[in-house]
């Protein structure tokens, strides 16, 4: 009797390690800095690649704004968010949150200026009385660091400009300029490039008119009270792409990443100068 109770024990035992290997999920979401269906085409190799790497199930979950993902990453619904270098400030300052890592182009990251070409302006100052997008209010790129160095500039957006939006996202921007909707715009390079690149920016309607200098931007962040094993896993998941090889480069070109690098939150210490600068910070 006493040797079936201890079969069944052990019976049970294995079966809930089972069930709760089975239940073990990896959730991941992202600042919608571009349009939903493109984050997910973007995340989607890039997961698989993670469930294979970590050996859990990842699940992406799509978020309305970038509000949302500080809210979900602080209150524990996600375990890892790809943010901005503004919302990771936003995050921290709200929470406990660690950054993983890092595109190495993110150490140097980069904001346009762009201009519907039928306004014939040809430097930022060209730009007065005109209309104006930047991004998302939250967005590093395409609103904190092109707003910072706009104020540096001696341009103050709302006397400055006729009158200034918010598209919501990068790509959004572009569009936004090419219509006329507005007369010029802001967003993050990484993005310009991608558009201009794919052949999705009309050159004759659309030009580039300035970029700002360097800063640090887009990092991987995940939950301050995930396990620490399971962070050393996805830090050594991400540094382990390689892209030499054909199938980590297919992952890694979809990021608009060389490679991914180990980061910190001092790195986002100018980040949060700017913001305080400009008065984003409550």
């Amino acid at each position: 009797m006493k040797t079936l109770k201890l079969t069944l024990a052990t019976a049970l035992l294995a079966l809930s390690a089972l069930a709760s290997a089975e239940e073990a999920v990896l959730k991941v979401s992202a600042i919608p800095d571009e349009a939903p269906t493109e984050l997910q085409r973007k995340f989607a190799p890039l997961g698989q690649y993670l469930e294979k790497e970590l050996g859990m199930k990842v699940q992406f979950v799509p978020v309305t704004d970038y509000a949302a993902v500080v809210t979900a990453l602080n209150s524990d619904k996600i375990d890892m968010a790809w943010l901005g270098g503004f919302t990771f400030v936003q995050a921290s300052l709200h929470g406990k949150v660690v950054p993983l890592v890092q595109r190495e182009e993110d150490s140097k990251f980069t904001a346009k200026f762009i201009v519907n070409a039928a306004t014939g302006a040809k430097s930022l100052q060209d730009l007065k009385g005109k209309s104006f997008a930047f991004g998302s209010a939250s967005s590093t790129s395409g609103h904190l660091m092109p707003r910072y160095f706009l104020q540096k500039e001696g341009i103050k957006p709302e006397t400055f400009f006729k009158n200034v939006a918010y598209s919501g996202a990068h790509d959004a921007t572009v569009a936004w300029v090419a219509s006329g909707k507005v007369d010029a715009g802001a967003l993050n390079a990484s993005v310009w490039e991608k558009l201009v690149q794919s052949g999705k920016v009309d050159g004759s309607k659309v030009k580039l008119l300035a970029t700002t200098p360097p800063f640090y931007d887009y990092n991987w962040t995940v939950r301050g009270n995930l396990d620490k094993k399971l962070q050393a896993r996805i830090t050594s998941a991400f540094l382990k792409l390689d892209p030499k090889n054909p199938q980590d480069k297919a992952i890694l070109d979809l990021q608009r990443a060389s490679r991914f690098i180990p980061t910190k939150a001092d790195n986002y210490k100018g980040i949060e100068a700017a913001a305080e600068a400009a008065g984003l910070l409550k």
